[in-house]
């Protein structure tokens, strides 16, 4: 194969890892080119996905009572910052922050949101990290607290192993006082379901936009015709998965392997974990957090939890 067309070596080094596997699977970290995210912006606004719009509203009523949690002279360092929109609901009612610190894969857009959020809160010194927040962030220890805000339920799509090891990660943080965190809540599968298998297609477009990246990234041979987007939802452990399954046996090539599928096997694509508050409270004391305060819509669909260092 022409080197040429292998424009992202590590997107091909993760797919011929994961695509050997039984089963199959892919990292979510891969749904996330232009269009991906452009797609997962129209997500978050469709009448079947609940946790953005849900999470906002708790954000927005209980700010006040969020920022009685953040003490006077914090840096507020919030994990995969995207473009802060969530944020902005906290910086409005923590007026005494040290800084915030927003952490995000992608330089050129963390550099384009500080720039706006410099311009929105001018006395607020703003210092972006780019780095992936599911590795160890080194942290220099500048002798004011620190809190973690980790909005978007994004903790759920790690697996338990994971997701410990990020909220060890963030309590060895120097000067940690506390951890802000979203998480979704278990609720009844149709409503689960149907939050991640939208009647318009947009989901199922987002899934299948990792083939279509794949082809155009590492030069593979998809037909993204021939698999069709699944979400399932699994009771025993308390995760909505998405697949993708090959709706015929075939074969793809990457890179120099070729890849066989049979009629009905899938790839893997993303977790995404549910929680009680009680299941995320034993969760959290695991990684030396304990449950300090939680905050909740009326219907009980969605969660902000605050953590406090035990």
């Amino acid at each position: 194969m022409d080197a040429l067309v292998i424009r992202n070596p590590e997107l091909l080094a993760d797919a011929l890892r994961g695509l050997s596997q039984t089963p199959k699977r892919m990292e979510p970290k891969w749904f996330y080119d232009a269009e991906g995210s452009a797609l997962f912006e129209r997500i978050t606004e469709l009448p079947e996905y609940y946790p953005t719009r849900t999470e906002t509203a708790i954000l927005s009523a209980g700010a006040h009572r969020l920022a009685s949690h953040v003490p006077e002279g914090a840096e507020l360092v919030e994990l995969g910052s995207g473009a802060s929109v969530k944020t902005r609901l906290l910086l409005d009612r923590l007026e005494g922050l040290s800084a915030y610190v927003p952490v995000d894969i992608s330089a050129s857009f963390l550099k384009e949101t500080a720039r706006r959020l410099a311009s929105s809160y001018p006395r607020l010194p703003i210092r972006p990290v780019a780095a992936d927040f599911t590795r160890p962030l080194r942290l220099d220890d500048e002798g004011h607290p620190r809190v973690g805000f980790f909005p978007g339920s994004t903790l759920g799509n790690l697996d338990p192993d994971g997701a410990r090891a990020l909220m060890r990660g963030v309590r060895d943080w120097p000067g940690i006082r506390g951890f802000i965190v979203g998480i979704d809540l278990i609720k009844d599968e149709e409503t689960l379901v149907r939050a991640y298998d939208d009647a318009a297609g947009v989901t199922a477009a987002f899934n299948l936009n990792l083939l279509h990246r794949m082809n155009r990234e590492i030069g593979a041979d998809f037909d993204p015709d021939r698999f069709a987007h699944r979400a399932i939802w699994n009771a025993d452990k308390a995760r909505i998965e998405m697949h993708l399954e090959s709706l015929a046996a075939q074969s793809v090539q990457i890179g120099p392997r070729t890849i066989r599928f049979a009629k009905g096997e899938t790839i893997h694509t993303e977790n995404s974990h549910k929680f009680s508050p009680e299941s995320f409270a034993l969760r959290a004391a695991e990684a030396g957090w304990r449950l300090a305060d939680f905050l909740t819509d009326e219907a009980q669909m969605f969660g902000v939890a605050v953590l406090a260092p035990v």
